[in-house]
């Protein structure tokens, strides 16, 4: 076992109460079991059901610590050191990211393919935080990544605005992009353009899919849309059917769904050419029903899928993919607003009132002061 840090304490935005402050308490460092490791935040970014848990619209046991996107460096090892999720031990200074979801790997959902539904499941930025668990979630200066964890190293060159969504948004989207087989030559219609929707065009884009039409009811989010490598966009009110499809042409390979709107998963489902795979993501909140034609499936051979969350080796695919596409595509972008972690309470109002694409949460901002800003580099590159 390594030596724990000489300050052995750290700070953690702990949520104990829906519309109260976030107590910003200093906790001890736990002393860790078999497998265990210590990581120290680079970063945390904050997500949609973030704003749902401070918002009251998920139900989450409290106290928690929420932040489960996000990247640091291993500053402790516990006893019988685990490796990555290829087999390379990990080692004290490794830049890092893990899975939200930690599963046993032995139950009957893990063996079927479906980690991320393990029955002994623990997710990190969505438990209760006490104890030696308090370092449970992003939003604080250490997390405690339990025996288990799927961890992916990260290169050091990756800038933190990028990588620090990976094992959510990015991770998710190529859970999804596996799910569809999107390839060379699809016609991809992506519903959604936020974080996921933009990244599945920046993935489309980059697999060489013939046609990417991106749905979305902001003008400002379709014209991103286009820097992420959409073809067609289509800005939508109350009917989200592309115009182009309206006289009855043909529909698309690959449907991606990441608004949650169950008049587009409606939408979908019309639009679907012969053999189309058809991926709802955005669903995670209650919805409306959404009427089906038996006929229409059956006939024209489609397939719906849903996808929550990952596997292992979606992470590991969303990090290496953002590793060889970060320079051309504007990821670093879309992190719009920054706090250190003692403007927590800023940074949750920020996400609720003005809902960015991601706030980015920072234990220490001194810190960042050597990382280039990708921001800067891409304005520099496209004013030259």
């Amino acid at each position: 076992m390594t030596p724990a840090p000489i300050d052995a304490r750290g700070r953690a935005a702990v949520l104990r109460k829906i519309g109260h402050p976030v107590d910003l308490c200093t906790v001890p460092l736990p002393s860790l079991g078999d497998g265990e490791v210590l990581v120290r935040i680079e970063c945390s970014t904050l997500c949609g059901s973030d704003r749902h848990t401070v918002t009251g619209d998920r139900n989450e046991p409290m106290p928690t610590v929420l932040g489960h996107e996000a990247i640091g460096v291993v500053t402790e090892l516990g006893s019988q050191p685990p490796t990555d999720v290829q087999g390379t031990p990990l080692s004290i200074g490794d830049r890092v990211t893990w899975s939200c979801a930690v599963s046993c790997f032995d139950c009957d959902r893990c063996h079927n393919g479906l980690p991320q539904k393990c029955r002994s499941l623990m997710k990190y930025g969505h438990t209760v935080a006490k104890g030696r668990d308090t370092l449970s979630g992003g939003l604080a200066d250490f997390i405690l990544l339990k025996q288990g964890s799927s961890i992916v190293q990260l290169s050091p060159h990756l800038p933190w605005q990028v990588a620090c969504p990976a094992n959510c948004a990015t991770a998710t989207v190529a859970a999804a992009m596996r799910t569809a087989k999107c390839g060379r030559g699809d016609r991809v219609l992506i519903f959604g353009a936020g974080m996921l929707g933009l990244t599945a065009t920046a993935m489309a884009h980059a697999a060489q899919a013939k046609s990417i039409t991106v749905v979305d009811p902001v003008a400002d989010r379709l014209a991103r849309a286009k820097r992420f490598g959409a073809t067609d966009t289509c800005q939508v009110g109350s009917s989200v059917t592309p115009p182009a499809l309206a006289d009855g042409s043909e529909g698309f390979d690959v449907i991606l769904e990441f608004s949650g709107s169950a008049t587009a998963v409606a939408a979908a489902v019309r639009v679907g050419d012969v053999g189309a795979r058809i991926v709802l993501v955005g669903t995670v909140m209650p919805s409306d029903p959404v009427a089906m034609d038996p006929q229409r499936w059956v006939r024209n051979c489609l397939s719906m899928h849903g996808i929550h969350n990952y596997r292992p080796d979606d992470l590991v695919a969303a990090v290496r993919f953002l590793e060889s596409q970060h320079a051309t595509y504007p990821f670093a972008s879309l992190i719009e607003e920054s706090f250190s972690l003692a403007d927590i309470d800023a940074a949750l109002t920020c996400l609720i009132d003005q809902r960015p694409v991601r706030v980015a949460v920072i234990p220490d901002p001194a810190s960042m002061n050597d990382t280039p800003n990708p921001i800067a580099t891409l304005q520099a590159d496209q004013n030259g």
